[in-house]
């Protein structure tokens, strides 16, 4: 029975990145023999088992011979016959292919740690093309890696490609798509998901919505950029700068423009009410993602709210409290604070304009907090009812006011 560190933990010690989870693979065991030596078996498509006092995971080597269609269907072999060079070669990459030995030696059939070197993503062997979640998690791995000199081996994408023209990608769980864009969007350059997606032509299968805007003309004074799909690039680097690591502040970036791919052709390149337009399709891609509630609400505002927090100078008193009651920030005050960043990173996701002031942020916050000073017991003594609420809204109003 020989054990081997793999994966993630083997790859980020070449590039030189902290360290993540560990996990093993053993190689010549069966499952008595793990439970003999006290391991916890928890898997329950493939033997995988907690070491009994780390807690890692510790898996037997196993290959998978594809059954039928989509991400799950796979039948799991793992016995002692298997090799770790059978296990390796089943993965998704060449950066992931790479083991580690007792002694720190490499095992690296598929020369990863020379893909590693050339910062290429390359995938291990044809069987690549059987799981149609791979061309997602490519493109989650690239929103990690582009910052570090990465791109995608051509014959890779060439395969993702005939991936998405083979149409398995309809037919992912939307749990496994969630979770890839979520990681995508808690990484340094999520903007390197959607470009991998689109140059494979996936993102039109897995984020429509945001797929539509590519092409979609803006007014250049805004947004120099100009091109709807660029801008949210940029829009969703700055989220990742602003909010590191919050795929809550992030997805608000992805899709605070959706309504601008249905402004009618004759209008462009002016959005008007675009704001309006895009909560249908936001509601629409939060349902068929089951996105999580609070990233569904987050999402629903900022498409919503950003012109208005755009021009929160501008707004009275009593339109600035209506929108903070209108985004449930008095019950969630965290949202405001949230929503701010979201704004923030839409004014600054423009091409040049990266580094430019947005004193709305700081303006939104500090409104909001004078709200939140207000205690009702201070203003609303002897009333009850409905005259607590209103007199409540007016002691608010009147702080928003003394807070400009």
């Amino acid at each position: 029975m020989d054990t081997y560190l793999v994966g993630g933990a083997v790859r980020d010690r070449l590039l030189g990145l902290p360290a993540g989870d560990r996990d093993y693979v053993v190689v010549g065991a069966t499952v008595e023999q793990m439970r003999a030596a006290g391991y916890r078996q928890v898997g329950r498509d493939f033997p995988v088992f907690l070491h009994p006092g780390t807690g890692e995971e510790y898996a037997l080597a196993r290959t998978e011979r594809k059954s039928a269609r989509g991400h799950t269907g796979f039948v799991v072999h793992a016995d002692p016959s298997v090799t770790l060079e059978d296990d390796l070669r089943r993965r998704d990459f060449t950066i992931n292919a790479i083991a580690q030995r007792e002694d720190g030696s490499l095992v690296d059939p598929f020369d990863g740690a020379r893909d590693i070197e050339a910062r290429v993503l390359r995938h291990v062997g044809e069987a690549f093309v059987e799981d149609p979640l791979r061309v997602l998690r490519a493109a989650r791995f690239m929103a990690r890696l582009a910052p570090l000199g990465f791109s995608v081996a051509p014959e890779t994408l060439a395969l993702m490609r005939d991936m998405a023209k083979g149409g398995e990608l309809a037919e992912l769980a939307p749990e496994r798509v969630w979770q890839e864009l979520s990681k995508a969007l808690r990484s340094k350059a999520p903007s390197a998901f959607l470009r991998t997606l689109r140059d494979a032509n996936a993102l039109v299968a897995v984020l429509p919505e945001v797929d539509a805007l590519y092409g979609v003309p803006q007014r250049a004074e805004f947004h120099p950029e100009i091109d709807t799909g660029t801008h949210v690039e940029l829009v969703c680097d700055m989220a990742a700068t602003l909010a590191p690591g919050n795929d809550l502040v992030g997805f608000a970036a992805l899709i605070h423009d959706l309504g601008k791919a249905l402004t009618p052709e004759g209008e462009l390149p002016r959005h008007v009410m675009h704001e309006q337009r895009g909560i249908a399709p936001v509601v629409a891609l939060c349902e068929r993602l089951r996105v999580p509630n609070e990233h569904r609400e987050l999402a629903v505002i900022a498409c919503r709210e950003h012109l208005n927090v755009h021009r929160i100078d501008e707004l009275k008193p009593a339109t600035v409290h209506e929108l903070f009651a209108r985004c449930d920030g008095f019950r969630k005050p965290a949202r405001i604070a949230q929503l701010a960043t979201a704004c923030e990173a839409d004014a600054r996701g423009r091409a040049g304009l990266d580094d430019s002031p947005y004193p709305q942020a700081g303006i939104l916050r500090r409104l909001h907090a004078a709200t939140l000073a207000v205690r009702s017991a201070d203003v609303a003594a002897g009333l009850q009812g409905s005259a607590v609420g209103e007199a409540l809204r007016k002691a608010r109003i009147a702080a928003i006011a003394n807070a400009r």
